[in-house]
């Protein structure tokens, strides 16, 4: 590790710890209906949507009445989604007459997008049409983050309440997390990416003449060079913030119009992190415990920094065996040095690795770099970030709602160690929370293998293999691990666009998000139910050391007891044979 690298990521680390604290209390005013400043603008809008959608801002909802909502919401956006791509040709904002894609690759697409996934195994400059990027997308690039915040929201309020039969309004808050965070930010950020270059227009893609012509494969001459633009500013800074991570561009970050300097590339990655960062610090002021939000943060963060200096370390150590050939991979005055493989000389190392661990721990999947070219222990952080259940940061209220099942798991295995029954935050957990809490915990990592396993043995998954051996199995795990946790990034050595990668994709995007989702409802609903426990001498205390590291500890273990296996046949291998 260089002085440069540590402190490229101290500095951003700081940042954004800097930041936690006054967005998430910004957010903590906007859940808890006080004034957050943007009322006398905002306000009239809010009502306006509620009366135009036959909302009673006042009713509330139990657990069942909220789900459903979720559900309903989903269902609907899936099939305007869906309905748009195909009939893409014959809609307006085509400039290009692109045609519709195929039905499997539609139902992945629109699956994708509508889960919070982004998977993309198309060229998004020559698939889709401005009007399929901007109505169809990005308003699912709004929409399912939304959702994600609305879930949190209802869960937070089912461990603050004590005997409450309702967990809140869906429509509400989804429109509230709309309204005053999602859209006011993607704003910002949107003019902060046009100020440094990224594209945002509508019109037709850019002839440019070639300084140097050269010929095609058919050695035919080719002279000139079709510049793919359009609205992508708009649609990057959402995709960032709402930890989408779906690219206007078929390279995503790493293309120069839509990540053109070294600033547009911080602000990208800070926006990767920033809002699940932030709901720790909202999470702690609904419930009345900010130590409770910072402890939470603490283990992301003891999870995250770690693994984020390896990835660079093993980065900057580079290909071993180009050492028997005397390439100098040291890096030095002339050349960054280590592995620079997929990767943009513009961005080097340091912030291509720190993206890497980010987009996978975000649950985002946006990519400046190709994670299919890192080294084997440099692929293996991304993947083992994602099969953690996409808890550390993880996706936009997802992510938390995830870290907290897996608190129900710590303070169970606290409570059998003391003989106790388990309290979370005032709230005994018992059969039924450990129950849904398993489930959400366990249904990823069943998609995960069961999908890779599937894959690995079947002509249909092993068609679309770049390479064989254990790379190639890593290619197929991580994307399945991947669509299991919602991320949507890939190593793309694989070809995924078939009909079996994009039904079986599919399925595991939908359950992974829906039926995680689904039970974390119910524990809200369960909690919000039961009386308040005093605490007494046998209680756990959940905002000191000892329980950020014992639920660090629960995220690690769960995440290795599941996964070692199947990572000691792809990356851990790979490694071992480049270095024997």
């Amino acid at each position: 590790m260089t002085i440069n690298s540590l402190l490229q990521l101290g500095f951003f680390v700081l940042v954004l710890v800097a930041l936690v604290k006054p967005l998430g209390w910004y957010m903590a005013q906007v859940f808890s209906d006080r004034p957050v400043g943007l009322d006398r603008v905002l306000g009239p809008v809010e009502r306006l949507i509620y009366r135009a959608g036959g909302v009673r801002p006042a009713e509330e909802m139990t657990w069942k009445q909220y789900a459903i909502a979720m559900l309903l919401l989903n269902v609907a956006g899936w099939g305007v989604l869906y309905a748009l791509l195909r009939l893409q040709d014959v809609l307006p904002f085509n400039p290009q007459g692109l045609a519709a894609p195929d039905p499997d690759t539609v139902f992945n697409i629109t699956t994708s997008f509508v889960t919070n996934t982004n998977w993309q195994n198309y060229g998004g400059e020559t698939t889709l049409s401005y009007l399929s990027q901007m109505m169809g997308l990005t308003v699912q690039n709004f929409l399912s983050p939304a959702m994600g915040i609305a879930v949190l929201v209802a869960l937070t309020r089912g461990i603050a309440r004590r005997s409450a039969a309702t967990i809140g309004n869906f429509w509400v808050d989804l429109t509230r997390s709309l309204l005053y965070i999602l859209l006011p930010l993607s704003l910002l950020w949107a003019l902060l990416l046009i100020s440094q270059g990224v594209v945002q227009t509508f019109s037709p893609y850019v002839p440019a003449h070639l300084i140097a012509p050269t010929v095609d494969s058919a050695g035919a001459p080719v002279t000139e060079q079709i510049i793919a633009v359009g609205p992508a500013a708009s649609q990057v800074a959402i995709k960032q913030l709402g930890t989408n991570g779906g690219g206007f561009f078929n390279v995503n970050s790493a293309h120069p119009l839509e990540n053109p300097t070294t600033v547009s590339n911080f602000f990208e990655t800070l926006a990767l992190v920033l809002i699940p960062a932030a709901l720790c610090y909202t999470f702690g002021k609904l419930v009345n415990d900010t130590r409770q939000g910072w402890a939470l943060l603490a283990v992301m963060l003891l999870v995250f920094i770690p693994l984020l200096v390896g990835t660079t370390y093993a980065e900057q150590q580079g290909n071993p065996r180009f050492n028997e050939f005397g390439i100098d991979q040291t890096a030095s005055a002339l050349q960054p040095g280590g592995n620079m493989e997929g990767k943009e000389a513009r961005f080097g190392i340091t912030s291509s690795a720190l993206w890497a661990v980010a987009t996978t721990a975000a649950s985002n999947g946006s990519v400046n770099s190709m994670h299919d070219s890192y080294t084997p222990l440099g692929g293996l952080v991304p993947i083992w970030l994602m099969q953690l259940g996409e808890v550390i940061f993880g996706g936009v209220g997802s992510g938390l709602y995830g870290l907290l099942m897996f608190a129900v798991v710590a303070v169970f295995v606290a409570g059998l160690m003391v003989g106790r029954t388990p309290e979370y935050l005032g709230k005994k957990i018992e059969a039924y929370e450990m129950k849904m809490a398993s489930l959400a915990i366990l249904v990823p990592p069943a998609a995960v293998l069961l999908g890779s396993a599937l894959a690995a043995v079947t002509p249909a998954g092993l068609a679309g293999l770049q390479d064989g051996g254990p790379h190639g199995f890593s290619e197929i795990l991580y994307a399945f691990s991947s669509y299991g946790n919602n991320n949507g990034s890939a190593f793309a050595g694989l070809t995924t666009d078939s009909p079996f990668y994009n039904i079986a994709g599919g399925l595991a995007m939908f359950f992974a998000r829906f039926w995680i989702a689904l039970p974390v409802l119910a524990i809200a609903g369960s909690l919000a139910a039961k009386k308040s426990v005093p605490v007494g001498p046998g209680t756990l205390p959940t905002h000191t050391p000892l329980f950020v590291f014992l639920l660090a500890g629960v995220v690690v273990i769960v995440g290795a007891l599941t996964f070692i296996p199947a990572l000691a046949l792809g990356p851990v291998i790979e490694h071992l044979l480049l270095y024997s």
